[in-house]
């Protein structure tokens, strides 16, 4: 608090994210109030921790002050304030944000196409359908995402939006077109499988490629993505563990997934032992006890016993 009133930006900016963590009922009103005023700090920087931090908190009176914030000037402050909208799902933003759907600037119309639908899917659903003619190559793609996400939870606007996705694959941005196949798969609809096998060697998409190819259950791109040497070794871990879950008899997929617990990235050597508390077999078990007992397992200790436990249950 006395921070946020400091003369350095930097030490507000630091300041008004710290108080989106504050649980205390007593104190969290008081943080309320100093990030509402902090919205008005002249430093764009601080005015996007405080929406940000609004919405972590999650209180209904904050509402006004970030539907304003809608219309900063700078474009990180109006973006986190539709953040903050659709984590608070109070229905007083929607028609703030269906506005700034139709005719705010893109990177406000990109929020605000997800926004809208935590907010109140099934309301929403023809608005982000609309958006699909954005101009906008990345506000296509949120609005399709926004798309799927809302017809997987409503089953009644899944006839909708599949010809609503499909008509959008062949859009000419790569990007877009792969948000779309992803919406697609959501909904375990194939037509953009193509384009998300395309994305497993993208170091940027290549998570979400595996993820989507797992919902589709693709085995044979699954098996690709195990060699594809210039995605992120995180997706390759999950590929793994997502062929051998469909059942694929895969020695790579086994060699790989332990040769994630040797890795030095923690964050790797994390998503093995996840992998193989869902997949391993007998054949895990004497890797798992030897990362246990190294410097490497110090800090996985837990999940590493968890795993073994749950492949001793299946045994």
């Amino acid at each position: 608090m006395r921070d946020l009133a400091s003369a350095s930006p930097k030490a507000r900016a630091a300041a008004a994210h710290a108080l989106g963590d504050v649980t205390e009922p007593v104190e969290k009103r008081r943080a309320v109030d100093a990030l509402i005023r902090a919205l008005d700090d002249d430093h764009p920087q601080v005015r996007m921790e405080a929406a940000a931090a609004l919405g972590e908190l999650g209180e209904p009176g904050a509402l006004p002050h970030l539907i304003k914030r809608l219309d900063d000037g700078a474009a990180p402050v109006r973006q986190n304030a539709a953040i903050a909208l659709g984590t608070i799902r109070h229905p007083d933003g929607f028609e703030p944000l269906a506005t700034a759907l139709r005719e705010g600037p893109a990177d406000l119309r990109f929020q605000a196409a997800t926004s809208l639908a935590e907010i109140d899917p099934a309301r929403a659903f023809d608005l982000v359908v609309a958006a699909l003619a954005d101009k906008d190559n990345e506000v296509v793609g949120a609005a399709a995402l926004s798309v799927g996400a809302i017809a997987k939870a409503l089953d009644d606007k899944r006839a909708a939006a599949l010809p609503a996705l499909t008509a959008k694959l062949d859009h000419a941005n790569p990007g877009t077109r792969f948000d779309v196949a992803y919406a697609l798969a959501e909904l375990g609809d194939p037509a953009g499988r193509t384009a998300l096998a395309a994305a497993l060697n993208d170091i940027d998409r290549a998570w979400d490629a595996v993820s989507a190819l797992g919902e589709l259950k693709a085995t044979d791109d699954l098996a690709k993505a195990l060699a594809a040497r210039e995605a992120p070794m995180e997706a390759r871990v999950l590929a793994a563990g997502k062929l051998l879950a469909l059942g694929v008899d895969s020695e790579p997929a086994r060699a790989l997934l332990l040769e994630g617990l040797t890795v030095r990235k923690v964050n790797v050597r994390g998503l093995a032992i996840e992998q193989l508390a869902e997949v391993g077999g007998e054949w895990a078990k004497e890797p798992l006890q030897k990362l246990a007992r190294s410097g490497k397992g110090t800090d996985l200790l837990e999940p590493i016993a968890g795993a073994l436990r749950a492949i001793e249950g299946r045994k």
